[in-house]
């Protein structure tokens, strides 16, 4: 992913390269950073570099095949994260393999309209 980071932010990748989350500096010697996950949502409490990038390496990517909502109630599966933003579908439709309108959010979603979906 050729990655637009916001200011301050940085990288944590797996072994495999993947990016897992970032750190946003709170401090300009990153001596406090706030783990993100990969759509921009805040981890936990700031805490220092290594603590962090430790939380996001073990929290992973599994939250991204959960159920997504909006706050109209809609119940949306991701289907793509990237700079370009967060592209998601409606969950039913994607499961039975149904085409469906896609819904874009901004990336990253610092105003969370991105929610984990009440089933």
């Amino acid at each position: 992913m050729n990655e637009q980071l916001p200011n301050g932010w940085v990288s944590v990748r797996r072994e495999d390269r993947e990016v897992v989350g970032y750190l946003e500096a709170l401090r300009e010697d990153y001596a406090l950073v706030q783990p993100r996950n990969v759509l921009g949502h805040v981890i936990g409490d700031a805490c220092d570099y290594l603590t962090g990038e430790e939380r996001l390496l073990e929290r992973g990517l599994s939250e991204l095949t959960e159920p997504w909502g909006l706050a109209d109630g809609t119940v949306l599966s991701i289907l793509e994260v990237s700079p370009h933003g967060i592209v998601l579908t409606d969950r039913l439709a994607a499961k039975a393999l149904l085409p469906s309108a896609r819904v874009h959010v901004t990336w990253p979603d610092l105003e969370h309209r991105l929610q984990p979906a009440e089933l």
